[in-house]
């Protein structure tokens, strides 16, 4: 156990009482290091907050940063002494994740998680879950591309989706804990299936990154010449992908394949649309172009509209 050192706040929530007494958040990288500073600094989400991470050196740095009131490296023993226990851990980690806090758990405390895919996390969890810990799966839509502690900030999820996936008979009071926690993060909630949730992502958050990993692959592949004038000449469409294409190579790989229905499905819809677009474009079909082009403009606005752009 390594203690923290505390850092002085403006603590917003600090006159609600706090959603859990104890918070353990396993994994402080960019989303669970941004819960934490949100507690730390703003208040009203627990008494007491530890983070877990099996890196001496994360959780060296953890500490340094004074994001938690404690930093351990066993999430079992953490586990044990939490409310609620939340997992933001790579997809791919979150059923052995799992499997290691769920018995360790106090009867009542609730297990929550912070999976961008969901169908595949539930799954992977559902094996090891007990009758006395409700578990409330979420996705909080807010993210850049790096990661580690350094990389959270206390205004990540202002303004922005957290999805919840409440699984059939979790009780009302577990479900409306998350909700308030996120809703303290500075967060909107909407309900869904975790199917839907799995085919919505699939399309706003997955392909992009995929389309966007795939077209710099592209740009490292030419030509010697032509890949320098590339990098030298970037303009701001090509650096937008390169700023999605440097998120962490380990998440999106689990993402990918666990989501892979989902998400072959959503590309195989672009890859039909843009065998139409490139056929507009070879036939001089201006009518077609300019109707696409005007629809990606009317997106942009509603997401402007929507405060998420």
């Amino acid at each position: 156990m390594t203690p923290a050192t505390p850092v002085p706040a403006v603590r917003e929530n600090a006159a609600l009482p706090p959603v859990f007494d104890t918070l353990v958040v396993v994994g402080p990288g960019l989303i669970g290091s941004s819960v934490l500073r949100r507690a730390k600094e703003r208040g009203g989400l627990a008494r007491h907050v530890i983070a877990v991470d099996i890196d001496p050196a994360v959780c060296a740095r953890v500490a340094e940063l004074g994001i938690a009131d404690e930093v351990m490296e066993d999430a079992a023993k953490a586990a044990a002494k939490a409310d609620c226990v939340m997992l933001c851990v790579p997809v791919g980690a979150m059923g052995p994740v799992a499997a290691s806090v769920i018995p360790a758990m106090k009867p009542g405390a609730i297990l929550t998680e912070v999976g961008s895919t969901k169908v595949s996390v539930i799954e992977a969890i559902k094996p090891f879950l007990r009758p006395d810990v409700p578990y409330v799966p979420a996705h909080p839509m807010a993210g850049t591309e790096f990661s580690g502690p350094d990389a959270g900030f206390v205004t990540l999820f202002e303004d922005r989706w957290c999805l919840l996936t409440p699984l059939e008979g979790t009780p009302s009071a577990a479900v409306e804990a998350i909700r308030t926690l996120w809703e303290r993060c500075g967060a909107r909630l909407r309900d869904m299936t975790p199917a839907h949730h799995d085919r919505v992502c699939a399309i706003v958050s997955h392909l992009p990154h995929l389309l966007a990993f795939t077209i710099c692959g592209t740009a490292d592949d030419l030509a010697d010449e032509t890949r320098s004038e590339v990098l030298d000449f970037a303009a701001s469409g090509f650096r937008d992908f390169t700023r999605i294409a440097a998120s962490d190579p380990i998440m999106w790989r689990d993402i990918f394949l666990l989501n892979r229905e989902a998400l072959l499905e959503m590309l195989a819809r672009f890859m039909e649309d843009a065998q139409a677009m490139a056929r507009a474009i070879r036939w001089g079909d201006e009518d077609y172009i300019v109707d696409r082009i005007e629809r990606g403009r009317k997106i942009r606005k509603s997401l402007i509209e929507n405060r998420q752009a």
